[in-house]
């Protein structure tokens, strides 16, 4: 194919099956129609997203019993919610009635009733009440339960599978915990979360927050200062995952408070991994920060990010100005993925080489996986 020329699926899944086991001195960045392709975006949605661990958001979101919030992932609506026993569960938001959905938003309460027509359900998930309708041999209560989707938490992370044949997601993800088990962060505290909507396809979110390449050039005056692009390099990856390590400026202070477990480097750099497909999160000495992604349409994701960390206060001035920050280099992200998504469209775009693995190496791990995944071979 050549760039001026349409790609079809065929020649989308052809190109990806031919990757496979392609060396880092070949790796390249993708051909536009990855990212703009309306099929290739369904199969992803239909293959990816429903079959595989997808984050959707963490426990701190729920913290007491009766705590829940909603979302959706790839047209699901769902409800995640802390159950009187403590657990987190998933569960379908559509009322078993007529298919309304039954919460909206965020909060606490103590049953969930549908607007419509008043059924109510318990925070398992079981109905309590069905006004006006008598049991019968073809309608029973019991077997009217909101469903309950699979769910697995990772460092406090809610992971949540669709179709529920998925093997366990903490023995994929085991290689990484070294890298990451002295920050702690199943005890750190949740102090942020938000939801956007951005103009660009949901891998190249991906790979903006996976690789170092573009911290001085675009976050000249945020990250650049803290985390230039020189000083990054490529940690080890797996099947479930890649991570790279950004070391900080020599110069730049001390960012604490921190866990007194932490080794003089990782009190001096921040640890990024992304979880296949889409969970991508960065682990650094006092806070972390972490973003859920789904694909909305082709040109649009739905992002629900925030942030934790060893403070406790969400109202302090060292988390605020810490989200304050977070939110300056977002928009310089945001702003730069919106017109990467309209370059991307341009028939006349040639993909070039990727930088070297300490720059660029994730990118090449997150399309190995693809073509693990949806390679026609």
């Amino acid at each position: 194919m050549t760039s001026q020329t349409p790609w079809s699926l065929t020649d989308l899944l052809t190109h990806l099956s031919a990757m496979s086991g392609r060396s880092r001195d070949q790796a390249r960045a993708m051909p536009g129609a990855f990212y703009t392709s309306p099929e290739f975006t369904q199969l992803e949605r239909d293959t990816l997203f429903r079959s595989q661990w997808v984050c959707i958001g963490h426990e701190g979101e729920v913290r007491s019993s009766g705590d829940y919030f909603t979302t959706e992932l790839v047209d699901e609506p769902l409800l995640v919610v802390r159950d009187p026993s403590g657990a987190v569960r998933v569960l379908s938001n559509v009322c078993r009635h007529r298919g309304s959905t039954v919460a909206q938003g965020a909060g606490n309460a103590n049953r969930f009733v549908c607007g419509y027509h008043g059924w109510s359900y318990a925070l398992d998930g079981r109905l309590l009440a069905a006004p006006l309708i008598t049991e019968t041999d073809g309608f029973k209560k019991k077997a009217c339960a909101l469903p309950t989707l699979a769910c697995e938490l990772w460092y406090g992370y809610i992971f949540v599978n669709l179709d529920g044949q998925a093997a366990p997601l903490g023995p994929t993800l085991a290689a990484a915990q070294p890298m990451i088990s002295n920050y702690h962060p199943e005890q750190q505290h949740h102090l942020f979360a938000a939801e956007e909507v951005w103009n660009t396809n949901w891998k190249n979110l991906v790979e903006n927050f996976m690789e170092g390449y573009h911290l001085s050039p675009l976050h000249a005056k945020t990250l650049h200062p803290v985390t230039p692009t020189a000083l990054c390099e490529k940690l080890p990856d797996g099947p479930a995952f890649t991570g790279y390590r950004s070391n900080f400026n020599p110069e730049y202070p001390e960012r604490g408070p921190f866990h007194k477990d932490l080794t003089r480097q990782e009190q001096r750099s921040d640890v990024f991994y992304c979880v296949y497909p889409s969970f991508v999160v960065g682990f650094c000495p006092n806070f972390t920060l972490y973003m859920c992604l789904r694909p909305l349409t082709t040109g649009t994701v739905g992002i629900r990010w925030g942030v934790t960390g060893v403070a406790d206060d969400p109202t302090s001035k060292l988390v605020t100005d810490y989200v304050e920050f977070c939110k300056q280099f977002s928009a310089e992200d945001r702003l730069q993925m919106e017109r990467l998504q309209v370059g991307l469209q341009s028939r006349h775009y040639v993909p070039g080489p990727l930088a070297p693995d300490a720059f660029e190496g994730t990118i090449a791990d997150f399309w190995q996986y693809m073509s693990r995944q949806l390679g026609s071979g």
